[in-house]
């Protein structure tokens, strides 16, 4: 570890494995800055609508404002293990708190479409380090004996803000304005900054150099993925792949990706994603699988809520209060499924997960202006479920065949995977629904509801045909479960699975987010 590990009450040899009350305090105030970064994502899904009502931009536009700040939330993450090493958890902690604060305060004072993208950008750089920084000082606060307990206290409230984001979401936009989805950050951060000012111990910076952070990478891969992105957006806007507005990034990113994919494998430095994980068949499909995950759900959360706001005509209120059944399903899924994750096959969990996933995803494909709502409501609790349960055993199948040192690498590649997902996801479904929705109208009359919901719906087949893509993927995950690993039947070790990487449980539930 780069940071010595605090002393605790409850470290002493009587009582090892005992959660004291200084861990639980650790905990709390550690909740209180990551639960209010989990909020800000779904709340800020119920209000794209009125964010490009405000700025008068159309939605390949307005997906800016999710896209950028998923994309600042992957880049920063490979930050995480040098700056600790570097500067120390709790300062890291403060400053992403610090950045994220800031980043609030800009985006609800933002003036333009461009100024708000900008200041999300910052948003999601304090985001994107304090989840990870999380699970960095609980791990070295808890030790390997209590971690997995302490994480499951410290989820079990994550749990619930896919379920009270969009609401929340919806009763600051109806009562106050959009501005109040970032201003509502402030109070919280500030609280938070405190809390860990005042609680949090200061720790020992590790006396060996910190591991070189991979300069050349992030400025290859950083760009390259954001162009790609933005080309995909443009291509949106201009309604093809022809022009050379949509061309000349699309070209730009795929070179400086595939400059990375060469550097990467030949550099002598840990690389900002480690390229040859992908030679563990089990990390190549939970990678895999992370990236369509994201591409699934968060593009389901920027679809969902403007269907129902420009097609039913519901309030952002109403919109977030249709929206929570997903997070319902997800929070009973990942509660009920983590307490037999490690009994259960990885791979026929994934599967079992990505056909409910698929069923709950029918019904959307087929929405017009009167679907019912109770039959909406009901796939996406099915829907919800069907990603728990898919997300669920992917982190831990990510650390099978690896060794020690190279599970950190993993666990950043994964979420960086997912996090490209979600920004790539939400890109092309804006591309897909703003080629559909030119012909709900025309000739300057009001948009036609039964066109609208067409294009809706065409759109939903592209969320339920990336389902059905991570099928393959999930036949690259083990065939039996992690307790099943560690037993031959004859009392042999066979292949244990690493165990320092996170609990996943706490992966399943912080990622989905």
């Amino acid at each position: 570890m780069a940071v010595q590990e605090p002393a605790s009450p409850g470290r002493s040899a009587a009582g090892a494995e005992k959660i004291d009350a200084a861990l639980i305090r650790l905990a709390l105030v550690l909740l209180a800055g990551v639960v209010v970064v989990q909020l800000d994502a779904t709340i800020v899904s119920v209000a794209l609508d009125r964010l490009g009502r405000a700025f008068e931009v159309d939605i390949p536009t307005v997906q800016w404002v999710t896209t950028a700040y998923l994309l600042a939330l992957a880049m920063v993450i490979p930050v995480t293990g040098w700056s600790v090493e570097r500067f120390g958890g709790r300062r890291m902690w403060m400053l992403a708190l610090a950045l994220f604060l800031a980043g609030s305060v800009l985006c609800g004072i933002a003036w333009s479409i461009e100024s708000l993208i900008a200041f999300r950008v910052i948003q999601g750089l304090g985001g994107g380090l304090l989840l990870p920084l999380m699970q960095t000082i609980m791990a070295q606060a808890a030790g390997p004996q209590r971690l997995g307990r302490l994480m499951a206290v410290v989820s079990a409230p994550a749990l619930l803000t896919p379920v009270l984001g969009p609401v929340l979401g919806g009763v600051i936009i109806e009562s106050l304005s959009w501005r109040w989805i970032f201003l509502i950050n402030v109070p919280v951060c500030i609280v938070a900054l405190v809390l860990a000012w005042r609680t949090m111990p200061p720790q020992e910076l590790s006396t060996r150099a910190p591991q070189r952070f991979d300069g050349i990478g992030f400025a290859l891969l950083s760009p390259g993925l954001a162009a790609v992105v933005y080309g995909f957006a443009e291509a949106g806007r201009h309604g093809g792949f022809t022009e050379a507005a949509v061309l000349v990034p699309l070209a730009i990113g795929v070179v400086l990706i595939l400059v990375f994919v060469g550097y990467a494998l030949r550099t002598r430095i840990v690389p900002l994603i480690d390229l040859r994980l992908f030679r563990s068949t089990s990390f190549c499909g939970a990678a895999s699988l992370m990236f369509l995950f994201g591409i699934s759900l968060f593009g389901a959360l920027f679809l969902l809520p403007l269907y129902e706001q420009q097609v039913r005509g519901r309030s952002p209120v109403e919109a977030g209060l249709l929206l929570a059944p997903q997070g319902l399903g997800m929070m009973i899924g990942m509660v009920v499924l983590s307490r037999i994750a490690d009994r259960v096959s990885p791979r026929a969990m994934v599967l079992g997960g990505l056909t409910l996933s698929v069923l709950g995803s029918v019904a959307y494909t087929q929405v017009t202006a009167h679907t019912s709502e109770v039959l909406l409501g009901a796939s996406l609790v099915v829907r919800g479920l069907g990603l728990a349960a898919a997300m669920v055993p992917v982190m831990s199948a990510a650390y099978i065949g690896l060794s020690v040192a190279e599970i950190p690498r993993a666990t950043s590649a994964v979420r960086i995977f997912q996090q490209v997902g979600a920004s790539l996801g939400t890109a092309v479904l804006a591309v897909v629904l703003a080629r559909q929705l030119p012909d709900a109208t025309g000739g300057g009359r009001p948009p036609d509801a039964a066109a609208t919901a067409h294009g809706y719906a065409v759109s939903f087949w592209w969320t339920l045909g990336f389902s059905i893509a991570a099928v393959p993927l999930g036949f690259l995950l083990p065939k039996r479960s992690a307790v099943a690993r560690e037993t031959d039947g004859h009392g042999h070790v066979d292949a244990p699975e690493p165990r320092s990487g996170p609990p996943a449980r706490v992966a399943a539930a912080t990622d989905g987010q």
